[in-house]
């Protein structure tokens, strides 16, 4: 044992921030033969199964020096994964956690000298009432206010640059629509829909969307650490298998062995509804969630696909889990776990 710490000790430290978020665990499985790998996050469950995976668990939040700032030192590489994430909340909430957080987190990465920090950003900054096909990176708005979580993000990214231009190494990452098991965002939301008052269909369901397969996610992070040529680039990801909404619904509810309930409604009403139902949750300050929101709508009924070739040239990315076989995997999980009762 005492020999396999020692060599353990020798390898080069990676330190992944929101280790104990939906990504984390696939990210720690990915790197910890070849690294150190330390784990920072808020969960301590989560947290002590992350080192039965061979993670040292660091109980930290990374909007706090006095509780983060300990575990940059010694450390060669930053994963920062940590953010919140979700369609709807306080600015002040966003504003501290992603835009406040990920300056703090550069800092430190900055006066520890560590050597690069990949940032996870969001390509949900692209969003907007239009179709959009083979994104590039460069045509990122400078400014979107269609939410809170967007506009945090892109001011995220303004964070790391402006520390990249000190002179820290630093690679942005926007992984499109995280698909795998352990996901609490994209299909629950989904799910939830069809069981409430079913899921918005727009044109027939036949608008391109782009999904990543999280495994696919965690290599373009271990890609990101050490690529020559990488350094300051962003890069966006996806599993480079555009798919029709509508079909990749019908996909998963058949995996799932569940039957989908579409509500066929226009654009237009449907986002005018949404306007509306956002602006009686701020102005009442309902608690949770509008039922609809303006960025849910656009998702939903707009294309939206990614051009990846940046990342597959400089990166050397290939997807290596098809968006079939993670469809049918959470499907079936799905079942196992919630379809039965």
């Amino acid at each position: 044992m005492k020999r396999e710490d020692e060599t353990d000790n020798r390898k080069e430290i990676v330190l992944i921030t929101g280790a104990t978020g939906f990504l984390g665990e696939y990210l720690i499985r990915r790197l910890v033969g070849e690294y150190r790998v330390l784990a920072m996050g808020r969960n301590y469950e989560k947290g002590r199964k992350l080192e039965k995976i061979g993670a040292e668990f660091c109980p930290a939040d990374f909007t706090d020096e006095k509780s983060c700032g300990k575990y940059f030192q010694g450390v060669r590489y930053v994963v920062h994964a940590g953010a919140l994430s979700t369609v709807w909340g306080e600015w002040e909430d966003f504003y501290k956690t992603n835009v406040l957080g990920t300056g703090l987190v550069a800092k430190l990465c900055y006066e520890n000298r560590v050597q690069r920090m990949v940032y996870i950003s969001s390509p949900s900054i692209y969003t907007g009432r239009e179709d959009q096909y083979g994104i590039r990176e460069e045509q990122a708005p400078d400014q979107n206010d269609l939410n809170d979580y967007i506009r945090s993000k892109l001011m995220a990214e303004r964070e790391v640059e402006k520390w990249g231009r000190k002179g820290l190494e630093t690679v942005i990452l926007r992984p499109r629509g995280l698909i795998g098991i352990g996901d609490t965002s994209l299909v629950p939301r989904l799910m939830r829909a069809n069981d409430r008052v079913g899921i918005p269909l727009f044109r027939g369901g036949g608008n391109l969307v782009d999904l990543t397969s999280v495994e696919n996610v965690a290599l373009a992070c271990s890609l990101a650490l050490t690529k020559k040529g990488a350094e300051g680039q962003i890069f966006n990801i996806t599993n480079g298998e555009p798919e029709k909404f509508g079909i990749l619904l019908e996909r998963f509810f058949k995996a799932a062995k569940k039957t989908p309930r579409y509500r066929k409604i226009p654009f237009g009403m449907t986002y005018k509804a949404a306007f509306l139902l956002e602006w009686i949750y701020r102005i009442f300050r309902l608690k949770g969630e509008p039922p609809l929101t303006r960025y849910t709508v656009c998702t939903l009924g707009f294309a939206q696909t990614m051009d990846i070739s940046r990342a597959r040239e400089i990166l050397g990315y290939k997807p290596e889990k098809t968006l079939a076989e993670s469809i049918e995997e959470y499907g079936k999980w799905w079942w196992e776990k919630y379809g039965k009762d």
